[in-house]
């Protein structure tokens, strides 16, 4: 009797204590997921939406780089819907070149469901010029995004995020494997092919994929004039203040050629589950 007694009372402190565990588990849960959707309503992210795309003429005679429609829209409106899914609703777009046809579309942004501020720049700035130009917008907040205006993706921009408030950066960068261009030929014994892959992810080398989670004060790294890249980023990184997440599995495209464009056309539907549009070329 004693015995049995013991033995419901060992269970019964056994199911207590998974169901303690559960709960301490669910309310992290719930704090975190509460943390990630404050962060979204009050976050900002930035676009970067001023360039020329010299190497897409003649569509960029007419629109700028960002309004290059792939599939049926433009490259900017894949990006907002982007931002949108993981919680974005306030946007930044900064503008120059032909600023007037991204503001025509784009508008106060209700129509896409996100409210949209723009920033000029009267003339060429360059990536961290561009930045550096809002600098009277986005230090009135916290962590904010920056995305590349050719990019189309699906990462997680949050994991930016939770890298950079966890940590001692001021930047995080998301970097992917470099795509190579060619196929890649495995060889041994000199002259016997033991293996083709064609264009693989060299997993060895990381490349900047052009979305960024920056802390407001990073901005004192940024010049007037300038791009990111090759100023504030190398600067960040001496410092020790330039942080990085690994993304593998995911899309990845950077628009600066017809291929690159025709490439993002095909795969779009894919990721944003739409049916693919034909790519009409200008001649």
């Amino acid at each position: 009797m004693i015995k049995q007694g013991f033995i419901r009372f060992s269970t019964s402190q056994r199911v207590f204590a998974i169901l303690r565990e559960f709960c301490t588990v669910l309310i992290i849960f719930i704090l975190r997921l509460g943390w990630i959707l404050m962060w979204c309503i009050r976050m900002l992210a930035v676009i970067l939406a001023g360039g020329y795309g010299k190497r897409l003429r003649p569509y960029t005679d007419d629109v700028p780089k960002p309004m290059i429609p792939v599939g049926d829209k433009p490259i900017l409106e894949w990006q907002i819907e982007w931002l949108k899914k993981y919680g974005f609703r306030e946007i930044v777009l900064l503008v120059g070149y032909r600023k007037e046809k991204i503001i025509e579309y784009i508008g106060s942004g209700s129509r896409l469901g996100v409210r949209v501020t723009y920033v000029v720049e009267d003339e060429p700035l360059g990536t961290g010029g561009a930045i550096k130009n809002a600098e009277h917008v986005l230090s009135r907040n916290g962590t904010f995004l920056v995305i590349n205006g050719d990019i189309i993706t699906n990462l997680n921009p949050l994991k930016l995020v939770e890298k950079l408030e966890g940590s001692r950066y001021l930047g995080v960068i998301a970097s992917i494997p470099l795509p190579s261009p060619y196929g890649v030929l495995e060889i041994e014994d000199e002259d016997r092919v033991k293996g083709f892959v064609e264009k693989p992810q060299l997993s060895d080398y990381w490349i900047n994929a052009g979305v960024y989670a920056l802390n407001p004060e990073a901005l004192r790294y940024f010049p007037e004039k300038g791009d990111l890249e090759k100023t504030a980023f190398p600067a960040m990184a001496r410092d020790g203040v330039l942080g990085t997440v690994r993304y593998t599995g995911v899309f990845w495209k950077a628009i600066d050629t017809f291929k690159e464009l025709e490439e993002a056309s095909r795969a779009i539907h894919e990721i944003f589950h739409e049916s693919p549009q034909p790519l009409r070329r200008r001649e």
